[in-house]
């Protein structure tokens, strides 16, 4: 397929152009996706900003790995995918209007699904967190930090059999964890007053879970602060900004089980992307009162900034080609 396709390049702190490459053409064992979205993530807003380790301009597409869209060509040796269907994809280059990936990190979407975003990376990410927290049924769990992936949780959670008690600093995070099923909602606003809160609300006992959802050093500690003693403390926010000190004396006295939710394993994130599909696509899940934002690609930045400061009714963006 001769022709070009427009993606975008990060040149500089907050600074993105739109540019003109030839359209790849498949290896063996790769596809090649015409993009319908992709969601932006929070991970995106550091490197955008452009931090000392950040090298620029990036990639074509470079920080896009939330895509969906349609396959239109595969390469050698590449079974039980064909150009029409549509997938969800684990690629690296999707803020353009095509990509390639390898057909192991494709998901395909049933036709449950047709027409509606599927930003499936951060989707699977809350599914393998869920997994992760070993959360039981009668427990009482904090959840940290309502942004997309808290509010999922909380759903999540909630289904699980789990009282959830959701902590955010707006209101308007706190009104969508309690659509999504929180018991009970705490501002994010004084360090104590929030810690006397949980207290009350659990009898003195604190979370027997407590998914920390920031990646910010405060509500870390908080998080540590909130977990019962030999309870489960589940860091799913993505530190980038620098190192962390933790309470160690409280963490060793508790007996807290300390769990890093993450995943690098690409497979474990297709195992989490699989599972997002069909819990949504039976309607045990339904992300779609999250998509709050939606640009054109070419202003990637808008989105960026929204992502950044999280305007009033923010709390998912995507872009579109």
């Amino acid at each position: 397929m001769a022709g070009t396709l427009r993606a975008a390049v990060v040149t500089g702190p907050r600074q993105t152009v739109m540019a003109e490459v030839a359209i790849p053409e498949p290896g063996p064992g790769e596809v090649r996706v015409r993009i319908e979205g992709c969601g932006v993530c929070a991970s995106n807003v550091v490197p955008w900003e452009g931090p000392e380790w950040m090298r620029f301009p990036t990639e074509p597409g470079g920080l896009g790995h939330e895509s969906w869209g349609v396959v239109d060509a595969v390469g050698a040796g590449v079974e039980g995918l064909a150009p029409g269907n549509r997938v969800v994809t684990l690629s690296q280059h999707a803020y353009a209007e095509y990509d390639l990936a390898e057909v192991e990190s494709v998901v395909r979407l049933p036709a449950a699904l047709d027409g509606k975003p599927f930003p499936g990376e951060p989707l699977g990410c809350a599914m393998n967190i869920l997994a992760r927290s070993e959360i039981e049924p009668g427990q009482t769990v904090a959840i940290v930090g309502i942004g997309f992936l808290g509010a999922l949780l909380t759903r999540l959670a909630t289904d699980a059999g789990a009282r959830v008690i959701a902590i955010a600093r707006r209101p308007f995070a706190l009104g969508i964890a309690r659509a999504m099923g929180a018991a009970e909602t705490v501002a994010m606003d004084d360090h104590w007053r929030i810690i006397e809160a949980v207290k009350a609300l659990t009898d003195g006992r604190l979370c027997a879970r407590v998914i920390e959802a920031t990646g910010k050093q405060w509500p870390l500690d908080l998080a540590a602060e909130l977990t019962a003693e030999r309870g489960r403390l589940v860091i799913a926010g993505y530190h980038q900004d620098g190192p962390r000190q933790v309470n160690m004396q409280q963490w060793n006295w508790r007996g807290l089980d300390v769990i890093n939710a993450h995943e690098r394993d690409p497979a474990r994130y297709v195992q989490g992307m699989r599972a997002a599909v069909a819990a949504v696509a039976e309607g045990r899940l339904d992300p779609a009162p999250l998509y709050t934002h939606s640009y054109p690609l070419a202003r990637l930045d808008e989105a960026l900034a929204a992502t950044r400061d999280r305007p009033e009714g923010f709390m998912k963006a995507f872009v579109v080609p």
